[in-house]
């Protein structure tokens, strides 16, 4: 055996492999202090990139969550000040009904009934000024899509979350043909004669129909006059005039949906034949475009089509830019639309590009009930007046369209809630429970596992120490050669 002493190659061996397991007890105790088997790049390049993208995207899904439940926090107290608009115009329906009971109701009752619906339209006025989540005002229509339509006869009705702000010239409206109205005129004049002789008439609309007699003396007027008394008793929406002698009926509704059906016993009066029921000529729902694309007509109002950058806009048209001679022969300009879409945006998702909208409309009195058809020339549900009979009857015209302008809102916003918040919540929080599952088990560490390694490598520390003194000591016995 030969004996070395300048370079102790056992004492270098043990020494190497000291520092090794002493390195990797190091490495255990982090492990188990940390809780983690990846606490450094070195620990696992690839799964380091992968558990941190893993980390960003459950923060962003917990913040997530955070945002659905302030949204349904906004949307629950937007909803509580919509039902007591709702409450309010229930009551102001009430009132029109009450003061369109012209039989009954004096001069001073009927003032009474406008001031308590003066009263609350202020109040919902107040209400719609008032109603704020922190700092922003919800009713306001300062977070719906609002619009402003430029040509007469053109009115701008609403526009959702799905409609694209207008470039600044606004949408160019073209109409290719009107809405009209069911109508139906008399071919034979209403006589003194016919009316003793005793004539019998018949007019059905929606399911209501009027059975009526002519009354032998009776001028024409009178007869006329007891003739609307009739339809109106009944609810027939519907107008009477007398035109020439012939008697005209129009319905007061526009489009193809409204229609009503007439008979007379002396042929002309109003049908054709006698006592054969006869179907008035229908209404046409109005035709066109909206900024160039498709539109859906209904009655006067013309929608954006689904898919197209005016989806859910819509515009009521009662001008004339079409006659009857021209109809047909391309659509024409009837003015242009300003879109402004200011629809709320929420977060709802961990990643970019993971929101949804909704659109908040006006509540205030002069928006609500707009676009309704009636004689007494109410704009909206702020101009109502019930202190004649005509006028209470459009009241409740005008309010009912008021009450669906906000229940329709209601129904959005609850609609919204249900199925896009708390749906998308409960997929976050089982999606944040599965990511995170899976993060886990790239990051942390098996802990049972990790005690054994840390136990081996104690060992393994404490076996190399022993063998390295051993190493040193074996170069001890040159020095018995000495003796």
């Amino acid at each position: 055996m030969s004996l070395r002493i300048n370079h102790n190659t056992s004492a270098l061996n043990a020494h190497r492999n000291l520092l090794v397991n002493d390195q990797m007890l190091t490495r255990s105790l982090e492990h188990l202090s940390s809780g983690l088997k990846i606490n450094r790049a070195s620990d696992g390049a690839a799964s380091l990139i992968v558990s941190e993208q893993m980390r960003a995207q459950i923060a962003g899904i917990h913040q997530a969550i955070d945002n659905s439940e302030q949204a349904i926090g906004m949307i629950q107290t937007t909803e509580s000040a919509l039902t007591e608009v709702n409450n309010l115009l229930v009551k102001i329906r009430q009132l029109g009904v009450h003061a369109a009971n012209e039989g009954a109701n004096d001069k001073v009752m009927l003032e009474a009934d406008q001031f308590e619906i003066d009263n609350a339209l202020n109040t919902i006025d107040q209400i719609t000024f008032n109603a704020q989540f922190g700092l922003k005002r919800m009713l306001d229509g300062s977070h719906g899509a609002n619009g402003a339509a430029n040509g007469k006869g053109l009115e701008f009705i609403a526009a959702s979350p799905k409609t694209h702000s207008s470039p600044v010239n606004g949408y160019d409206v073209r109409v290719q043909s009107l809405g009209t109205q069911a109508t139906l005129m008399g071919t034979q004049e209403l006589t003194q004669e016919i009316i003793d002789k005793g004539e019998q008439l018949t007019i059905a609309e929606g399911g209501r129909t009027v059975q009526f007699n002519t009354h032998k003396g009776e001028t024409v007027q009178q007869t006329v006059g007891r003739l609307k008394a009739e339809m109106a008793a009944i609810g027939l929406d519907m107008k009477l005039e007398l035109v020439g002698g012939k008697l005209k009926l129009t319905h007061n509704q526009y489009g193809g949906d409204f229609t009503f059906q007439v008979a007379s016993s002396t042929p002309g009066i109003l049908s054709k034949e006698t006592g054969v029921m006869e179907n008035a000529t229908p209404g046409r729902d109005i035709q066109g475009t909206i900024g160039g694309s498709v539109a859906v007509g209904k009655g006067q109002v013309l929608t954006g089509g689904a898919a197209t950058p005016v989806e859910g806009l819509s515009v009521r048209y009662t001008g004339d830019v079409l006659t009857s001679a021209d109809a047909g022969e391309g659509a024409q300009s009837a003015g242009r639309v300003a879109v402004y879409q200011h629809s709320l945006v929420f977060q709802v998702g961990g990643n970019a590009g993971q929101t949804v909208s909704v659109s908040l409309n006006s509540t205030n009195t002069r928006t609500l009930g707009r676009g309704v058809a009636n004689a007494s020339g109410f704009l909206s549900l702020r101009d109502v007046n019930v202190l004649d009979a005509q006028k209470a009857q459009d009241t409740t015209r005008i309010v009912e369209a008021a009450i669906n302008d906000v229940t329709r809102t209601r129904a959005e916003l609850g609609a919204f809630q249900k199925n896009t918040l708390e749906s998308q919540m409960s997929q976050l929080r089982i999606t944040e429970e599965n990511v995170t599952s899976a993060e886990s088990a790239i990051r942390d560490a098996d802990m049972a596992e990790e005690i054994a390694e840390y136990t081996r490598n104690a060992i393994l520390v404490q076996s190399s120490t022993a063998m390295l003194a051993q190493a040193n000591h074996n170069s001890k016995s040159v020095l018995t050669l000495l003796e």
